[in-house]
């Protein structure tokens, strides 16, 4: 548990606390399928455009997570678990096309 400065700053902190190794590493596994399938649909449909099946994969996993830890920092309650998906499916997708967006960008220069 953080004290001083680190509770009033990082009051998302609690989360992942509340969850056992068990859980955690079963969400991570989940979300880790669900990013290799998406990372590979992603790859077939943006081809060059994309960052290939395993970097798309990583990234849907890093967007789903963040995305996930930054709502619950905002106060959105992620006690029901079809809230939680829908945030970080949004997130995920939200930061691969900002990515892809910048990689098209700079190829353009």
């Amino acid at each position: 548990m953080p004290r001083g400065a680190w509770r009033i700053a990082a009051p998302w902190w609690d989360m992942p606390v509340h969850l056992d190794t068990t859980w955690l590493l079963f969400a991570f596994a989940i979300i880790a399928g669900f990013g290799f399938f998406f990372g590979t649909a992603l790859d077939a449909v943006m081809k060059e455009s994309g960052f290939g099946p395993t970097g798309n994969t990583l990234l849907f996993i890093f967007g789903f997570f963040v995305a996930v830890v930054v709502a619950s920092k905002h106060g959105v309650s992620l006690g029901d678990l079809k809230m939680a998906v829908a945030w970080g499916l949004g997130g995920a997708f939200a930061f691969i096309s900002v990515l892809a967006l910048i990689k098209a960008g700079m190829a353009r220069f």
